[in-house]
């Protein structure tokens, strides 16, 4: 006659019964590679572009702007000089998107060259072993 705290036991001991896989990772499939580092920088592209419009909106409603103004109108002795004409929130938005273009193009390449520079290694190495659980 068994009791229950041994039942529990063995039945416990079935569940832990995990199947363990180990895999190895031997090729990325070069389009999948682009197609994902583009969606990666498009993505952080856009996080840049609000992101700096996010913290110009900021700095101008705290009036840091005109705290700005005060101190360079001072510095230089010039009284037509403005930071917030000079940097507008247009102006700002723009320098933002190309710069977001130029990381979209930058990361999509960096994507492809890392997944040929992986293919090409595993030549060599013969992969990444990954080992798996099902549980």
């Amino acid at each position: 006659m068994s009791s229950v705290a041994e039942k529990l036991q063995r039945k416990s001991q079935r569940q832990t019964s995990v199947k363990q896989v180990r895999l190895k990772l031997v090729y990325i499939d070069f389009w999948s590679a682009v197609k994902f580092s583009f969606l990666v920088a498009v993505s952080l592209g856009i996080v840049l572009v609000v992101a700096s419009m996010l913290v110009w909106i900021v700095l101008n409603s705290t009036g840091i702007f005109g705290k700005l103004d005060e101190i360079f109108r001072d510095i230089l002795s010039d009284e037509t000089f403005s930071v917030a004409t000079s940097f507008s929130l247009t102006q700002v938005a723009g320098f933002s998107f190309v710069v977001a273009l130029l990381n979209v193009l930058v990361g999509t390449a960096l994507g492809a060259i890392a997944s040929m520079l992986y293919n090409f290694s595993v030549r060599l190495t013969g992969g990444i072993l990954v080992g798996f659980t099902n549980n």
